[in-house]
């Protein structure tokens, strides 16, 4: 049976990316270090803040330590959370689907942002509370693809809700880039993909990719998890 839902957060709920693009480029022009936007989907969409600037300057060949790259990541945080601030629009059926698996599901959220950056935008469309758990940015060592954020997700589903059973190989992770899939897929979770930043083609270490979140409910994802065992 299907035992918690995991969903990712840029790409996934919001169109944050273009903001995310924004930000970072607002921060790192001025040093000399920007990049096209068809480089940031290529090459540097998935990273989290710290691998995205530490990227950044070994593709110039220089080097960032510990201090400086604290300061970028605030320097970026600082106008990510200005870009957002006149309002964020979510993905069409993914606030509706949440809420409709509030109390049939444990949920879960596993995302390479910062809690800073996630929260503003959870409070604007009123979902801050209908997660049983939040993975961010600060509190692992490894951005996706690495395991880590959805290792510790379905950590502490199993933790807050021992009665369930909630194991990696019973939870499924709703995520929008190869990044995310492997990441996923390397913590034993099985993948529902969303075509809101890839094509299909680019998504296919999911088990199922659909083009949309809309007029999908719980017996719906019950339905798609079946039919990935």
């Amino acid at each position: 049976m299907l035992a918690a839902v995991i969903f990712d957060f840029d790409g996934i709920i919001v169109d944050t990316e273009p903001l995310h693009y924004k930000a970072f480029q607002e921060v790192l022009v001025p040093l000399g270090l920007g990049y096209s936007w068809e480089d940031y989907i290529s090459h540097y969409i998935g990273f989290d803040d710290r691998d995205a600037f530490r990227e950044a300057y070994a593709v110039a060949g220089k080097t960032l330590d510990v201090k400086e790259l604290c300061s970028l990541i605030g320097k970026k945080a600082a106008a990510f959370n200005k870009i957002i601030a006149s309002g964020v629009i979510p993905f069409p059926g993914v606030v509706e689907l949440i809420k409709a698996l509030k109390g049939s599901c444990p949920v879960a959220l596993c995302s390479g942002a910062l809690a800073s950056d996630i929260a503003p935008i959870l409070q604007q469309l009123s979902i801050t509370d209908a997660f049983d758990v939040k993975v961010t940015a600060d509190e692992v060592s490894a951005s996706k693809p690495h395991p880590e954020s959805y290792e510790l997700a379905v950590k502490r589903l199993a933790q807050k809700f021992p009665s369930l059973t909630i194991t990696p190989s019973r939870c499924l992770a709703i995520e929008d880039t190869p990044a995310g899939i492997a990441s996923a897929n390397g913590a034993g979770l099985k993948v529902l993909a969303v075509t809101n930043s890839y094509p299909e083609e680019k998504l296919g270490s999911a088990l199922k990719v659909v083009d949309s979140l809309v007029g999908i409910d719980y017996q719906g994802l019950g339905t798609y998890f079946h039919s990935l065992t």
